[in-house]
């Protein structure tokens, strides 16, 4: 994902967890530009040390939007997800403060296409994203840069702070 927005290289093979540290890409909106950062995936058990957990929760903590990447033709998603603020819950309750939503990745691997309105948590938003073909990307780029927006909107007191 981070290849095809930014002009970052990162390692990517066909197989979970190629990232192994974190990478960070400039991405150019339409309204702004920002730095994304690809963390390596968490597991289970994460918030517990387990794996290489600990060390990509601290740089999760220095976003201020997350995108949940979630493979779309995995199987169940919403388990997925579950078990990933789990984690984050777990290691920090500050981190599901932070505004966030998620892209279903791989749905050119679906035969239907995603299952449309698939809800992971109310004000959650989902987008539906093929990080292969591109298909979303703009959506994806839209969504993050209204949370980015809407987020400095709220640290500078000039919003609601209910992003």
């Amino acid at each position: 994902l981070l290849s095809r927005l930014s002009a970052a290289r990162p390692k990517v093979a066909d197989y979970p967890f190629t990232t192994l540290s974190p990478h960070l890409g400039i991405v150019k909106g339409n309204d702004m530009s920002f730095v994304m950062a690809d963390i390596p995936g968490l597991i289970e058990g994460a918030h517990a040390g387990k794996g290489l957990g600990i060390q990509f929760l601290r740089h999760i903590e220095r976003t201020r939007v997350l995108v949940f990447v979630i493979d779309a033709a995995a199987g169940e998603p919403q388990q997925t997800y579950r078990v990933l603020c789990h984690e984050l819950q777990a290691y920090s309750p500050a981190l599901l403060t932070k505004p966030r939503l998620v892209a279903l990745n791989k749905i050119d691997l679906l035969a239907d296409g995603p299952a449309q309105g698939a809800a992971f948590e109310p004000g959650v938003p989902v987008c539906a994203i093929s990080a292969l073909t591109g298909e979303g990307l703009g959506q994806l780029v839209y969504l993050v840069e209204s949370l980015l927006q809407a987020a400095d909107r709220a640290r500078s007191g000039g919003g609601k702070g209910e992003d």
